[in-house]
């Protein structure tokens, strides 16, 4: 019998709010699983339960009759989905998708990156470990790149609406891969839909590939403003890192490493087309959606 019930741990998240509101629309019948601390706002049309995540026994009572489980949870807890999937798997789901998103660990082609990174790994090799002791359960890892619209927010891209600056790494010209959240929900949905041809598996998807100077073109127009240029070394960035790596500061250090990974003109990360399963998942080929649009769609939510 094909997926029909989800449960959503962290469905009031960045992520996990329009990962719940897809799968509900696709027709799912979804469960979200909140800590029981937690006095969020659950996304309308969920079933919601509460629980203990650290108690295996908490989270099985809670995921009780899901077909699948799909990880939503922030990147400090990423290192603590352990019970989460001893539960799913005691409970007895199908499927199990972890809180990975963002790059595809297996390509990282950076050492102290990957180090950092350190939590995700070790719960997908728990992951793939327990649900090959388990066979009942299966896995998809997804990943989707940087979150486009989030990104420009958070200030991924380097810019400041306010001050009309954009920081720009390097030349700006180099290819990043990057994906809207409701794309990454797409995603989700579609994984689930395709039981069989996802299983254990990591599956890359993304929805567009740009570079900073074409996103500064895109506001500039929109805008009618010219954004002044605060040039920055990506191997300054790398010695930022590396300095709160010394300082003990491992969490100030991951944007700086991730920032220079993924917009350095020298390290060759570049994402091609032919890396995406798009086309498997039944999603739109990369560059198919409107960046432009999508731009002005972020400017809307935006006040500056």
């Amino acid at each position: 019998m094909a997926i029909q019930t989800v449960a959503v741990v962290g469905a009031s998240g960045n992520v996990g709010k329009p990962v719940t509101q897809a799968l509900i629309k696709a027709g799912f019948k979804v469960t979200a699983i909140a800590r029981e601390s937690s006095t969020s706002t659950q996304p309308e049309g969920a079933n919601v339960k509460k629980a203990d995540f650290s108690s295996v026994e908490s989270l099985t009572k809670a995921l009780e009759g899901q077909d699948a489980v799909v990880i939503t949870v922030a990147s400090a807890a990423v290192g603590e989905q352990n019970p989460i999937i001893d539960a799913a798997i005691k409970a007895g789901a199908k499927r199990i998708i972890p809180s990975e998103f963002g790059h595809n660990p297996a390509k990282i082609k950076h050492q102290t990156l990957n180090t950092l990174l350190g939590g995700k790994h070790k719960t997908l090799e728990y992951l793939i470990e327990q649900t090959k002791a388990h066979p009942a359960t299966s896995w998809t890892g997804i990943a989707t790149e940087p979150f486009f619209d989030w990104g420009l927010s958070a200030g991924l891209f380097g810019l400041d609406l306010k001050n009309k600056t954009i920081k720009v790494y390097d030349s700006g010209n180099q290819t990043v891969a990057t994906s809207r959240l409701a794309f990454v929900a797409d995603a989700v949905v579609s994984v689930l839909q395709r039981e069989s041809e996802t299983a254990n598996q990591y599956i890359s998807v993304a929805e567009f590939i740009v570079t900073q100077n074409q996103v500064k073109k895109i506001i500039e127009e929109e805008l009618g403003a010219e954004f002044q240029v605060i040039p920055v070394k990506t191997s300054d960035l790398e010695e930022a890192g590396k300095a709160a790596i010394a300082q003990g500061n491992y969490g100030a250090s991951f944007v700086p490493f991730l920032l220079a990974y993924n917009f350095g003109d020298s390290h060759g990360h570049g994402y091609k087309a032919e890396d995406a399963d798009n086309e498997k998942l039944g999603l739109k080929a990369i560059n198919s959606a409107d960046v432009k649009q999508a731009v002005k769609d972020w400017l809307k939510t935006q006040t500056y």
